[in-house]
């Protein structure tokens, strides 16, 4: 009998180990949870909410079975060895760099820094905003500007947004950029993207001449040092750019500022650039921090995240992200940027490296860099190989003639790669990894046949820099005393682990956020991007050298474009937002290829992802609005309205699916064929995909265009803010525009890039490659079928206390039927209270939670998506949560609580406050601290109390308070 019981060797060989690892709901519970919704299994659910039209017929037959998490770490290690590690002196932006371990174990490896969100919420925040407050204050004081962002994508997209910045703030009314022909190939590649729709002209050239040949034009992009290593004072440029009412932008090397006068000494306008050699990996292209800033009168025209300081509701200091009324979702086409995320956790590993090095190490770094080229440059000099050009700090071109061809042979046979910069120069760029050896054997590679070679040890005593002494900085930076602290290990450790306590992430707690899918990012996920075979190659090496990365390109766009049901993918967008850009770039290219250069109407019901105006604004498009009807859904007869008003001109229509408001939108497919009749192309924006993998696909139910996010669905960490990375997908007909990169293949296409390297945040690609090699086809499809129940059962469990904004009625399901989010209408509770949702997002740090996503994409409204990897105890600790603020709020309403003093409205409440002498609200200290019994045992206690944000905006302060105020404020 026993025998009989014994599982088959096919059973205990099943490999999809890992399936139950990342859903977190079991069997067991799942069932419990059906049965609370209603229905009888996940697909008598999906019947309910979702429409049998749009269901996969088929499988994802691409998609190999499900991996262990040990056969799919070999897997990909096989894969990355195919990728070559040679020694880089290509430069071009990228450069070797030592990540300190304690801030490698401690920031990029480290769930408290990688797995939380968008500071959006202030309080639980903390550690993180001041993270960003030190980047912010790095930026600041190296570029000698006035005031600087939380970070950008990339170099070349944020020279892109400088263009854009300038135009609007400049008085010139011209259309004509100068563009210096010595910045790096592809921050002028990405310009002329960006530009182009803008119907903005381009002229790249010798920028002093430019400047001389030019008396129109909005702004001037000059680059310090220069792409081959130039170096050419800016005062000049700045002057004659002045002259003409224009601005100078300035594509600036971090480093290099530490010994060189700052842009912002010399006139600059806008200083732009990457943190990427302050300790993160080049990655084969990012992610890295990126950075813009400008002079104080253009901060509140500054796109992309700013952090400030302000003060809490108990006069104590606290940071926030400020000027927040710029965000994309609140302005909508008004915006003038898509940008709706930064790269924080590489702006942290940035910030920190700045920390731990302080001024002194930062200066003696780059004071080794530059006396290592002017060694160099000494040398070449004697083997009759002299750099191109008199000043330098760490790049040298060297004129080869007929011998460039061997000159880089031999270098790559000796291990490393130096950069063609054509038939008959090459580069070399040396940075904080280059030793004496090496720059023996790149005199060796120079040298002829049995020519003597020089030797490092002649300038043991050291060596005059490159530098001219105009050129020289003589102003302090970086005095502010944490940057002058934390140098010994000791004291780096502890204050990164300070920060991090102060902070909300998903190593604590779910962060039930809609649309934003907080799910698990797993360790064996992780564990690969910091190999050398992901971490360490050039993006512009030999492609050769890139096989590994081309292979998991292949494969992952493989796996997506059955995920999808679309004909082509790109990796390369490195967010969500330049997956839009990118997307609505390949419908407009189509249009003009065809001679309808005239179709520029996008239609964008109210219903649609926040950014998608901004986006269309970006590539020329005229934005026009489709309303939905009190479910949510779209008003098909004021689309059609709409589409037959428009028929000559329509472009495209931008929808969400499942849409922001949670509603699978019953009459998808009519809509994709109604547009297409009327000319225009259907784009499905992405953002919500973790409510259709396996289930159903854009591509096949009508959608011509889609960008996904990797960074939701597909289990890359939000980072506290980013990396991301955004892959657009297109139907057959548009895979010809897809985004090129002239700059890394050499060839021309009718798109040209949108990010700096070819395959954008490539060094996070493994994440998502891990995710879907580990969960299969089957395991996917059952995350998708999971996600959905694990809403309606926080909508059923809530819709006795709250009202369920915009479910599909379904019937015979409790709380009505929602898609992978639901969305409760706090707006009854603010007449009948005074109660706000914000009072509810901050009352809910007290009891231990991120708050979802408030007052988006409704006001007065909060956004839950519980995501299919939170198991039943923590969907139910949150509801818990909800239900007894809920009767909180009900004794608010029955007026035991005054409505303006009651602990939602007091929200959160800080340890430092509950243990002031002074006590005179009307419930206790205890019902403050622990509404609920469970929270003794499992405290989150809030560093700082509410934010005042209006204070700070009046009173902004965007870079670390100096001593004095600190102290003043507590």
């Amino acid at each position: 009998m026993l025998m009989s019981t014994l599982p088959s060797l096919t059973e205990l060989e099943d490999v999809a180990e890992f399936v139950p690892c990342h859903i977190g709901p079991n069997d067991g519970e799942q069932r419990h949870m059906l049965s609370v919704v209603g229905a009888a299994s996940r697909q008598a659910l999906l019947d309910a909410v979702m429409p049998a039209g749009i269901r996969r017929a088929t499988p994802m037959a691409s998609l190999p079975t499900a991996a262990t998490e040990a056969g799919a770490l070999a897997e990909l290690c096989t894969l990355a060895q195919r990728n070559r590690v040679l020694k880089s002196f290509i430069g071009q932006g990228y450069h070797g760099t030592h990540t300190p371990g304690v801030i490698l174990r401690n920031v990029l490896e480290n769930p408290a820094w990688y797995t939380a969100y968008t500071p959006y919420q202030a309080e639980i925040s903390q550690g993180r905003l001041e993270a960003l407050i030190n980047f912010q204050t790095m930026v600041t004081d190296l570029t000698g500007m006035d005031v600087a962002n939380a970070s950008m994508l990339d170099e070349a997209t944020a020279a892109a947004e400088a263009v854009t910045l300038a135009r609007r703030i400049v008085r010139s009314s011209s259309d004509v950029l100068l563009v210096a022909d010595d910045c790096h190939p592809q921050v002028i590649e990405v310009i002329r993207t960006r530009c182009e729709p803008l119907g903005l002209t381009v002229q790249v050239g010798d920028l002093t001449a430019l400047l001389a040949a030019h008396d129109a034009f909005f702004a001037a992009v000059a680059a310090y040092p220069g792409s081959t290593g130039a170096l050419r004072p800016l005062a000049p440029l700045a002057d004659a750019a002045h002259k003409q009412q224009a601005a100078l932008i300035v594509c600036a090397d971090l480093l290099a500022l530490t010994v060189l006068v700052p842009p912002g000494e010399q006139g600059a306008d806008i200083v732009v650039g990457n943190s990427q050699r302050f300790g993160m990996p080049m990655g084969a292209g990012g992610p890295h921090a990126a950075f813009m800033a400008c002079r104080d009168a253009f901060k509140r025209q500054l796109p992309g995240r700013l952090v400030g300081a302000s003060i809490d509701a108990h006069g104590d200091s606290g940071y926030r992200l400020a000027l927040q009324t710029r965000e994309q979702h609140i302005r909508r086409e008004k915006a003038t940027s898509n940008i709706c995320t930064a790269q924080v956790l590489p702006a942290v590993v940035a910030s920190m490296y700045a920390v731990h090095h302080g001024p002194q190490g930062l200066r003696r770094i780059a004071q080794r860099v530059a006396a290592f080229t002017a060694v160099l440059a000494h040398g070449l000099r004697a083997l009759g190989r002299p750099p191109v050009a008199e000043h330098a700090f760490d790049t040298l071109t060297v004129a080869t003639g007929a011998a460039t061809d061997a000159v880089l042979a031999r270098a790559r046979d000796g291990g490393a790669n130096l950069r063609r910069v054509d038939a008959d120069h090459v580069g070399i760029t040396l940075d904080e990894t280059t030793t004496r050896e090496d720059l023996s054997a790149l005199w060796a590679w120079f040298a002829a046949p049995g020519q003597a070679l020089p030797r490092v040890g002649d300038h043991a005593k050291g060596v005059e820099p490159l530098i001219p002494d105009a050129l020289r900085r003589t102003s302090a930076f970086l005095t502010h005393p944490v940057f002058n602290t934390h140098h010994s290990e000791t004291e780096m450790l502890r204050y990164l682990r300070q920060l991090s306590d102060k902070d909300l992430a998903l190593d604590r707690t779910m962060i039930p956020l809609g649309s934003c899918t907080m799910k698990l990012n797993a360790t064996s996920e992780m564990i690969p991007i910091t190999w050398p075979e992901f971490a360490q190659v050039h993006p512009f090496a030999p492609a050769d050298q890139l096989a590994g990365y081309a292979a998991l390109d292949a494969q992952l766009c493989g796996w997506l474009a059955d995920a999808t049901g679309y004909a082509g993918i790109s990796l390369q967008p490195n967010a969500g937002s330049q997956g839009e850009y990118a997307g609505l770039l390949a419908i407009r290219a189509w249009h003009r290829a065809r001679g309808d250069a005239g179709r520029t109407v996008c239609l964008i019901p109210e219903s649609a992802h926040g950014t998608n105006p901004a986006s269309a604004q970006m590539v020329g498009m005229k934005v026009v609005g489709v309303r939905c009807d009190a479910l949510g859904n779209i008003d098909m007869a004021d689309l059609q309205a709409k589409c037959e008003r428009h028929a000559a001109e329509l472009a495209a229509i931008m929808i969400t699916y499942p849409s922001t408001y949670g509603v699978f939108d019953r009459n998808v497919r009519e809509l994709c064929e109604l547009v297409h009749r009327h000319g225009g192309r259907v784009y499905v924006d992405g953002a919500n995909m973790n409510a259709l993998v396996g289930v159903a696909a854009p591509g096949a139910f009508g959608g011509d265009v889609s960008h996904l996010n990797l960074h939701k669905t597909f289990c890359i960490p939000h980072g506290g803010g980013g990396p991301g990375v955004g892959p657009v997908c297109v139907a057959e007909d548009l895979v010809p525009y897809l985004p090129g990169h002239r700059s890394a293949t050499g060839v021309e296409s009718p798109v040209g890039a949108v990010s700096a390297a070819p395959l954008g945040n490539a060094a996070v690609l493994p994440i998502s490659w891990m995710y879907v090699r580990m969960m299969g086809a089957a395991g996917l499809t059952a995350a998708t079928e999971v996600a959905i129940p694990s809403a309606n059962y926080v909508a059923a469990r809530l819709a006795p206390h709250y009202d369920i904004h915009f479910s599909s009625h379904a019937a015979g399901i409790a709380g009505g039927g929602v898609a992978h989010e639901c969305i409760l209408d706090l707006r009854p509770l603010k007449e009948s209270s005074g109660v706000s949702a914000e009072d509810v997002a901050k009352r809910l740090i007290d009891y231990g939670f991120h708050a979802p996503t408030l007052s988006f994409p409704v006001p007065g409204t909060l956004m839950v998506e519980p995501t299919e990897s939170e198991p039943l105890p923590e969907l139910d600790r949150f509801c818990d949560a909800m239900i007894a603020i809920r009767e909180e709020i009900r004794r608010v309403e029955a007026g035991s609580w005054p409505r303006e003093d009651n602990p939602l409205k007091h929200a959160p409440h800080t340890a430092a406050s509950l243990l002031a002498d002074d006590w005179h609200h009307p419930y206790t200290r205890e019902q403050a601290a622990y509404p609920l019994p469970t929270l003794k045992a499992r405290k989150y206690w809030s560093p700082v109390g509410r934010i005042d944000n209006v204070h700070g905006d009046r009173h902004l302060f965007c870079s670390c308070l100096p001593v004095t105020v600190a102290d003043d404020e507590g």
